[in-house]
């Protein structure tokens, strides 16, 4: 793996090569979840409400990942900024060993409580019993994709994001081909059903598994590696939960956030529900390169933290955020200009064009805050500070878009539309607050830091 020097290169230089692959990636993990969906569709109707239910369950295995590659990430590349490659080759073994433990704790938890938590939700038999058999055979694999994280995350450490958006290519590719193979059987091979989903997922897992370990033997930290690196060391573990743990609440705000927005718009009607996903789709496609970003800043601003070069960490989230809020500008007057269009694309339904051509023209003046609070969040993780992200979260997506909105509909008697203009606002003043406040946090902890 030719290797990127994180603390010379020119920053703008470093989000590219960074970046990119990491957008490209989570691209065609999306469509990953689009062919899932495509062929539980083909199934049955039950099969695809299935997977819908299956997804708040299955979203527990995806924030302890954030949490995992987060935590790799941040510590593995401090360590590298300060010329710690020991340290960092111990934590590349521990959050190998860490994910282990995790992914016990999560298959236990999703076995036992699936059923129930399915029940709560208001499934009947038939979902619950389709819904478990594609649960149970995810559950049982989780070591392998919390494994694959922590591997993307010693990788992304390095400047490596190539890798992994390698794994995504190749896995979408092979969940086209996998998945009618063990849903309708063929040959020697019986017919699944829906388990054949998961199967097929788990295949493609492990041996995304097996390229990432490959990876990471080759690169440079693998010289420190030995058996002994692998044994528990309670501070690093330590050190691991305390990065990790808050992203994982991230997420799970992120989720309860998503909820709470779904609440407010389906006071409208299931039309208004069904365009507002609709355009929320094209919206998470747009939002790809910021991710990116993310991720870029994460890796970038870790290295140079450990390094003590505190000014490539000021100028990394400064020019990130520049660029991010650059292409959602772009990206804002593509999908005002032609909101219709795009929703049109779900749906042949007028009314439900309408609701999501209305939330797409007040989503275009939101856009270009975004890349403040994804960027934000990379920063205080590679700065060791996960809570802020937790903190910003939480007020973004839960708590004042909760207070917002309750005044929007059960105040003011607003309309659809009001709803995203009260959000506009909101996410607009608390953007600028979150932005003067980072500045000023980096000025304060970096002076201390000198002086010290």
């Amino acid at each position: 793996m030719k290797s990127i020097n994180l603390v010379g290169e020119p920053i703008i230089d470093l989000l590219k090569k960074i970046a990119i692959p990491a957008s490209t990636g989570t691209l065609f993990q999306t469509l990953y979840n689009i062919v899932d969906t495509f062929f539980a569709g083909k199934i049955s109707a039950n099969a695809l409400a299935a997977i819908a239910k299956s997804f708040p369950l299955y979203f527990i295995i995806i924030a302890t990942g954030v949490g995992i590659v987060s935590a790799s990430n941040a510590l593995i590349s401090n360590s590298l900024g300060a010329k710690e490659d020991r340290t960092a080759s111990l934590y590349v073994a521990q959050s190998l060993l860490y994910s282990v433990i995790v992914s016990i704790i999560v298959t236990l938890i999703g076995l036992s409580f699936s059923d129930d938590l399915l029940r709560f939700m208001g499934s009947d038999q038939e979902t619950i019993r389709l819904a478990t058999d594609y649960l149970d055979i995810i559950f049982f694999a989780t070591f392998i994709f919390l494994i694959q994280i922590s591997l993307n995350g010693a990788l992304n450490a390095q400047g490596d994001t190539k890798s992994y958006r390698n794994v995504l290519i190749v896995s979408f590719f092979l969940n086209i081909g996998l998945n009618p193979l063990f849903i309708f059987g063929l040959g020697p091979i019986p017919a699944f059903g829906i388990a054949g989903l998961a199967i097929a997922t788990v295949i493609a897992q492990l041996i995304g598994l097996i390229y990432l370990a490959y990876k990471v033997h080759c690169c440079e930290l693998k010289q420190y590696l030995s058996p002994q690196c692998f044994l528990p060391k309670l501070y690093l573990i330590k050190n691991l939960t305390n990065q990790s743990v808050p992203m994982m609440m991230n997420m799970f705000m992120i989720g309860l956030g998503i909820y709470n927005i779904l609440f407010f718009v389906s006071k409208f009607g299931y039309l208004a529900a069904a365009g507002y996903g609709s355009a929320l789709r094209i919206e998470q496609i747009l939002l790809l390169p910021v991710i990116g970003l993310n991720t870029a800043v994460l890796t970038i601003a870790g290295q140079n933290f450990g390094a003590k070069l505190f000014n490539r960490v000021d100028e990394s989230y400064t020019k990130a955020i520049i660029v991010g809020s650059s292409f959602m500008i772009l990206a804002g007057i593509v999908i005002f200009l032609l909101a219709d269009n795009i929703v049109s694309i779900f749906t042949d339904n007028q009314e439900a064009i309408d609701f999501g051509a209305d939330y797409l023209k007040v989503a275009a003046f939101i856009g270009p805050v975004y890349p403040v609070f994804f960027i934000t969040n990379a920063l205080f993780q590679a700065i060791k500070k996960p809570i802020y992200t937790v903190m910003i979260t939480f007020s973004r997506l839960v708590l004042l878009p909760f207070f917002t909105m309750s005044v929007v509909v059960f105040v003011l008697n607003g309309s659809f539309k009001d709803l995203f203009l009260g959000l506009f606002f909101i996410n607009w003043t608390f953007g600028i607050l979150v932005f003067l406040f980072s500045k000023y946090y980096m000025k304060k902890l970096f002076s201390k830091t000198v002086k010290v």
